[in-house]
């Protein structure tokens, strides 16, 4: 397992490279841990992978201090489990549930075990994101999202996307896009 951990580090690591993530930042993660098993989406989910990869996304927080959203499943309507720091500065909204495997999946209910102050949230607008085994983040990343190419695609058996976003580009033939 720690050859996963290793793995996402250097995702992380490389995503940061080419978009600076910080504390002014916020950063989605949809995770099927049984898609990392090579299994189908919902049906294996593995507390041993949350955790390995729990510790990647800790490390790496730590590392860069961005806010970590980490997406439920479909069951709790894609809520997402942040820390309450996270919810105050971002003037998100807390709703009631507690993730759990069979409810949330894996990950969540990792981040929600894990975090020292838990909440979760129904919504939020995240700068980018990390969608390991297709668990569809979009509808949490503000509205112009970029795919981004790493050096790898998948984190064990799942398919892996990343995306960072960009401020919408207004106006017509005249706007400007820069100061100079």
């Amino acid at each position: 397992m720690s050859q996963m951990k290793t793995e996402l580090l250097g995702f992380l690591t490389e995503l940061h490279e080419r978009f600076p993530l910080n504390d002014e930042r916020i950063l989605v993660i949809g995770c099927s841990t049984s898609e990392v098993l090579g299994k189908t989406i919902g049906k294996a989910g593995s507390n041993d992978v949350a955790s390995e990869l729990m510790e990647a996304f800790l490390e790496f927080r730590e590392k860069t201090g961005v806010h970590l959203a980490f997406q439920g499943c479909e069951h709790i309507n894609r809520a997402l489990t942040v820390e309450r720091r996270t919810l105050k500065q971002f003037g998100l909204t807390e709703v009631t549930v507690v993730p759990v495997r069979s409810a949330g999946g894996a990950m969540s209910e990792k981040a929600y075990a894990n975090f020292e102050e838990p909440c979760v949230v129904e919504s939020i607008q995240a700068d980018a994101g990390i969608d390991i085994g297709s668990t569809l983040i979009g509808m949490h990343l503000k509205p112009v999202a970029i795919p981004v190419r790493l050096s790898s695609k998948h984190l064990g058996e799942a398919y892996v996307t990343f995306a960072v976003t960009r401020p919408k580009l207004i106006g017509g033939p005249r706007a400007q896009y820069s100061a100079n």
